[in-house]
């Protein structure tokens, strides 16, 4: 019921807001982050402050709350030792959600999402993965697999795939979505570089072969997430050449080196919100932050008409 409230919205035209970033909130608040998965075990050491973003984030005005799945895949869990946790944490992290839903939504509609990402095995200390670490791609599929069927069992209302980037994982991570039968969002991340709009990925692809990508298994909402403030608005409008279903953005700000991320030059909330005024007449309809954005910037987002 919460997603056909939710799509009957975004069909008359409405804003919806998304969160703010997850893992660097726990990060802010002094969870224990993992070198080598991240966010992803302090679903299990902090479970009160993941608690406690959720319900700050709902209070805010999120229509949509996202589990902390993004870095569950075994072969992240597996740099951390915990490879056969990837079901147990996503399953916990889906349920926080959903009580923090229950205590704070004051009986308006949220959305809990569980999260999938293809984040792969990091160079220590950099921003970009390891080749040498990648799964196979029949292995990165299970691994999949193994996240959304947890989500769906813990009771997830739909599927959030995030920072896709490499064409070939966007198809497996969209055909595991799909299989949940939820609804699926997806986020495409971009960067610039020089006045091209590539990939994130270091490799940089094209950021039309991730649009070409994400199209050949069409998502209920597509759209843009952890691409920077200014590669945003160039990236939009690339997409929207190829996409007129509902857009969505929450980009980042700072950025990464495993484990932690930066808060370096952090676009501050009105300029934010002055950014999503622009990208809302390129045709987004659906706002939040990623990686290095908080409970301040959603707070401002809340403010945008529709």
């Amino acid at each position: 019921m919460v997603m056909q409230a939710l799509k009957q919205r975004i069909e008359a035209g409405e804003r919806l807001l998304l969160d703010g970033g997850t893992g660097t909130e726990l990060e802010r608040r002094g969870a224990t982050m993992s070198g080598g998965a991240w966010c992803a075990l302090a679903t299990e050491t902090d479970p009160d402050i993941l608690l406690g973003i959720h319900e700050d984030y709902i209070r805010a005005g999120s229509d949509v709350i996202t589990a902390n799945s993004f870095s569950n895949a075994r072969h992240m869990l597996d740099q951390a030792g915990a490879g056969d946790k990837s079901g147990q944490l996503t399953r916990s992290a889906v349920e926080i959600a959903r009580k923090a839903r229950d205590r704070a939504a004051a009986g308006r509609e949220v959305a809990v999402a569980v999260s999938l990402s293809h984040q792969m095995p990091m160079v220590p200390g950099a921003a970009r993965d390891d080749p040498e670490l990648r799964p196979t791609p029949d292995q990165a599929l299970s691994n999949f697999r193994e996240i959304v069927e947890a989500g769906v069992d813990a009771g997830a209302d739909m599927v959030m795939l995030e920072m896709m980037s490499r064409p070939l994982h966007i198809a497996l991570a969209l055909r595991a979505a799909h299989e949940s039968g939820l609804p699926v969002w997806c986020g495409l991340s971009a960067r610039m570089e020089e006045d091209r709009v590539l990939s994130y990925v270091w490799e940089g692809f094209p950021f039309e072969e991730s649009v070409a990508a994400a199209l050949a298994a069409p998502c209920d909402v597509l759209g843009l997430m952890h691409t920077n403030v200014n590669a945003t608005a160039p990236a939009l409008d690339i997409l929207r050449k190829q996409w007129d279903g509902p857009m969505m953005a929450y980009p980042d700000s700072g950025f990464f080196k495993m484990p932690q991320w930066q808060f370096i030059d952090i676009i501050e909330p009105e300029d934010l919100k002055g950014e999503a005024e622009r990208w809302q007449k390129q045709g987004v309809q659906i706002f939040g932050g990623c990686c290095g954005l908080g409970l301040d910037h959603i707070r401002a987002l809340s403010s945008l008409g529709n």
